[in-house]
């Protein structure tokens, strides 16, 4: 049996671990949760473990975003909580040349050209597996132009 994955990202080098860990995970849009009180966003996934090269697997991964100001979304139709969208990447972006302020933009590129933008204060993100893992028959596919 494999070993949960658990990741903190507190820099945008931290952020690329996360990203590609994420890469090609499928999560239904009614599993986006934004408190804005706690100022957190939370996000169910079922991640495709690229880690293991001997077998195609995926496990059901929990994701928040802490420290959040704002969540806007593009081309995410939240009308349907049983649509699913798949993550193809999490970026940072600062907010300002400071190196002191490290206030920026989280976004999470989704394959059709949908996107998140979360303002935030800083870099906070969790990653958890949050399930055992099952084997899957369906790869990512990526094409190559």
């Amino acid at each position: 049996m494999s070993q949960a994955l658990k990741l903190r990202a507190e820099t945008k080098d931290d952020l690329v671990v996360i990203s590609s860990t994420l890469q090609d995970a499928i999560l239904k849009v009614g599993e986006i949760s934004y408190d804005t009180k706690g100022r957190f966003l939370n996000l169910r996934l079922s991640r495709f473990k690229h880690e293991n090269q001997s077998a195609s697997e995926r496990v059901q991964t929990g994701l928040r975003i802490d420290s959040v100001l704002n969540v806007k979304s593009r081309q995410i139709d939240r009308s349907d909580p049983e649509a699913f969208a798949v993550l193809l990447s999490v970026n940072f972006e600062k907010a300002s040349k400071s190196k002191t302020d490290p206030s920026g933009v989280l976004q999470l590129v989704f394959a059709g050209g949908g996107e998140m933008n979360v303002d935030v204060e800083c870099i906070e993100v969790m990653l958890a597996d949050v399930s055992t893992v099952r084997v899957t028959d369906k790869l990512p596919l990526h094409s190559d132009g």
